[in-house]
């Protein structure tokens, strides 16, 4: 025996550590020494004056470009004395750690964020071109649409929130332009002893309809939900525990609902792709004179052949004498209430990235969170 192993043998063999993974830093300030920044702007916010307070409770840092929540009631003074920093440089806030925000950015956003950092945001990829997945490749970003966020359950929390409250909101707007005051059929929704109620025709049998379904009963309407899937139509009738008129749909049925409604209420949301048009010209033409329609799926492309998207500036319009109410963000009505949904949310979310270390170790320890993950890779 050698004296190399001599020597050895008499102390004991020793073996190799093996080295634990450890997570990734420096990509982004979940896991430096110094405070943690997110980013907030336009008109509904992510993130509410009370959720950045916890946040910085957790040292987080919170930036927040200055008026980003004025439309939904929320001052800067709220924000600073929530523990936030008030940006006045849009460029400032963009290059940030995380970025949380509305509406999808701009390719010229993208190129002022820093390398490698993440992009919380409704990307609404089925109308992105090349250049804006590229623009996201070529900073390393990590991106997240939150329109494909799944929870622990396999529910889309954001879908959810925003449709339930698209869906008690549009009987309101359905009331509003009822009214004589909007040249309207002069209306009230619902009705009054002698008086027959209002005629509410749902085509979806979803959240939307659900809710809609709901504000209507309790204003005293008459409502008929159509929808191709009877298990929806089932669904529908437990959740609102009355025995309301469900249908499938097709032309002559759809149709006769039509010619007497004075609500009529688009909620059908595409599983893929852009919606099925089912309510034709003419049966558009066939309604009542100053009868409502509220195409809430035309984000989808919509499923009325007479709706086109309009803004929040110019809400309506006529064809055949029958107004046409199609704003895709519904929710921006009550943009308070929607942050405080979003909010709600994403704060838990938040610290879930910091306590784990960002974005990329939520992916790769929730496969719930992964549905929402645009791999920087894709082109």
């Amino acid at each position: 025996m050698s004296t190399e192993l001599s020597e050895l043998t008499s102390v004991g063999l020793i073996t190799k550590e093996s080295p634990l993974q450890v997570k990734k830093r420096g990509q982004n300030h979940f896991m430096s020494e110094s405070p943690r920044r997110l980013q907030l702007r336009k008109k509904r916010v992510v993130l509410t004056p009370e959720a950045v307070g916890l946040l910085s409770n957790n040292d987080i840092q919170v930036i927040v470009e200055t008026g980003a929540g004025l439309s939904a009631k929320f001052k800067d003074q709220d924000y600073s004395d929530a523990g936030a920093k008030i940006a006045y440089s849009r460029t400032e806030v963009l290059t940030a750690d995380v970025v949380l925000k509305i509406d999808p950015l701009s390719i010229e956003e993208i190129a002022e964020m820093s390398p490698g950092s993440c992009l919380i945001s409704a990307l609404q990829l089925e109308k992105q071109d090349a250049e804006f997945i590229k623009a996201l490749n070529e900073k390393k970003i990590t991106a997240v649409a939150f329109e494909y966020l799944e929870d622990k359950v396999g529910g889309m929390p954001v879908v959810r929130a925003m449709s339930e409250i698209a869906g008690s909101t549009v009987m309101l707007i359905a009331a509003e332009y009822l009214s004589s005051v909007n040249e309207g059929k002069g209306l009230i929704l619902g009705g009054v002893t002698g008086v027959p109620p209002t005629q509410v025709v749902i085509i979806g049998a979803g959240t939307v309809a659900e809710y809609a379904a709901r504000t209507a009963i309790g204003l005293g309407a008459n409502i008929k939900v159509f929808d191709n899937h009877i298990y929806k139509l089932r669904r529908i009738k437990q959740l609102l525990g009355q025995q309301i008129h469900t249908s499938t749909i097709d032309n002559f049925s759809l149709g006769q609902a039509l010619a007497e409604a004075d609500v009529v209420i688009g909620a059908l949301r595409a599983e893929k792709g852009r919606n099925k048009i089912v309510v034709t010209e003419e049966m558009v033409a066939n309604m009542i004179h100053g009868s409502i329609i509220i195409d809430v799926s035309i984000d989808q492309g919509g499923c009325i052949e007479t709706a086109r998207m309009t803004t929040h500036d110019e809400p309506v319009y006529l064809v055949h004498d029958i107004i046409h109410y199609c704003v895709p963000n519904i929710a921006s009505r009550v943009a308070r209430t929607a942050s405080y949904s979003l909010s709600n949310i994403f704060t838990p979310l938040i610290l879930q990235m910091a306590d784990l270390g960002g974005a990329e170790e939520m992916i790769f320890n929730y496969k719930w969170f992964l549905r929402g993950y645009i791999p920087t890779e894709v082109v």
